[in-house]
């Protein structure tokens, strides 16, 4: 016998949903976990390799500030995909949102859980090259979602340090700074 959903239970429905999930083991014991729920997401980081920086977003998430005080953290651009669009068109639609660039090729870098053990969410994870012609917005977000996103142009070699000290805590951007290092060492 395989593990088994046997029962959902609705706990709060909002901008993610949370749910108890009754399963039944493979042993027939029964456990309850709970879930959360809110979507498939993209993460891309954004860098130009002729002058070897990325295009990061720094902004202010409650559950690092709830939890440790941290007012604001460095990512790669990120969001949620909307409709079921395809994962590449979000990655280029966040990425004029939230930093003003119109990529062009978006390169996959991985499928992800993202907190396997508590939350639904997968990210696709993307690289994509820029120059300065690709900066055609302001950035910042969109007006409305109070995402209060400060744009912060990174030297790829601070972000290698950086991962190298432990001092990325973004796991996407530590994810893609770290696949970027292995795809491109001449960038480093």
């Amino acid at each position: 016998m395989a593990y088994q959903i046997t029962r959902i239970d609705p706990i709060h429905e909002g901008w993610c949903k949370l749910v108890v999930a009754t399963i039944r083991t493979p042993d027939g014991e029964m456990l309850r976990r709970e879930i959360e729920d809110h979507g498939t997401v993209i993460a891309v980081l954004a860098y130009d390799p002729e002058r070897r920086v990325a295009m990061l977003v720094r902004q202010f998430r409650p559950p690092p500030f709830f939890a440790a005080g941290q007012a604001e953290t460095l990512e790669a651009i990120a969001g949620v995909i909307d409709d079921e669009e395809p994962a590449e068109t979000t990655a280029r639609r966040e990425a004029e949102e939230e930093v003003g660039l119109r990529l062009e090729t978006v390169e996959p870098a991985g499928l992800v859980w993202t907190t396997p053990g508590l939350s639904t969410e997968r990210t696709h994870l993307f690289l994509a090259t820029y120059t300065p012609a690709d900066r055609v917005a302001e950035g910042g977000g969109v007006e409305g979602e109070g995402e209060d996103i400060t744009l912060a142009e990174t030297a790829l070699s601070e972000l290698a340090a950086r991962a190298d000290a432990g001092t990325l805590d973004d796991l996407k951007l530590l994810t893609l700074v770290q696949t970027l290092r292995l795809r491109r060492p001449d960038l480093f």
